[in-house]
């Protein structure tokens, strides 16, 4: 898997879907639409994620999921890696940006590094199948072409904040670093629940 999805990629999807601290639902019955993404950064950034493929559509959430990826960075990623997130609702025909409220929605996040921390704790094996193709999930990441083949995940159960849980969705990560764009990835879903 590129670097560029192992850190933006995840993150973004993390944060978009990290169950925040009110105003939440459990979510049984959820399915992700119309999954789609491209590249939105200059021809010249250093990370570039080459391909994605997720299927099925609709991925049921609960539900299992099937991915593959790659893609390059020309520079090595080391912190602090600045994310911002910027999340977007179809509201009325009009795309309406979403505030950053709980870490949640249009944020910026001073260093992705520090997140990934979060996520995968320092000192513990990274979570499949990211340990077995030997791909990391800390930074730095050395400068290089990664993939990841097709490989089968499972989406549990997750809480959304009522006003996440239907619609359609668009959501970019610009990363940076040096005071340079690195990376910018774009994915746009529909998310419909029970």
């Amino acid at each position: 898997m590129g670097r560029l999805l192992v850190l933006t990629v995840t993150v973004i999807l993390v944060v978009v879907f990290t169950p925040v601290t009110s105003g939440k639902r459990r979510v049984a019955g959820a399915q992700a639409l119309r999954f789609d993404w491209k590249n939105c950064g200059q021809p010249n950034n250093p990370a570039v994620l080459r391909t994605l493929t997720v299927s099925p559509d609709p991925i049921k959430i609960p539900g299992s999921l099937t991915a593959s990826a790659s893609g390059s960075t020309s520079v090595e990623l080391r912190s602090p890696l600045s994310l911002n997130v910027t999340l977007e609702k179809e509201v009325a025909g009009f795309w309406v940006k979403v505030p950053c409220l709980d870490d949640l929605g249009s944020c910026h996040y001073p260093d992705a590094c520090d997140v990934l921390n979060q996520l995968f704790p320092v000192g513990q094996d990274c979570p499949e199948p990211l340990r077995t193709y030997g791909l990391p999930c800390h930074c730095p990441f050395k400068s290089g072409s990664y993939s990841l083949p097709r490989s089968d995940f499972y989406v549990p159960y997750i809480e959304l904040p009522h006003w996440l849980t239907n619609g359609n969705y668009h959501v970019q990560g610009v990363l940076g670093g040096q005071g340079k764009e690195l990376g910018c990835v774009e994915i746009t879903l529909a998310i419909h629940s029970d």
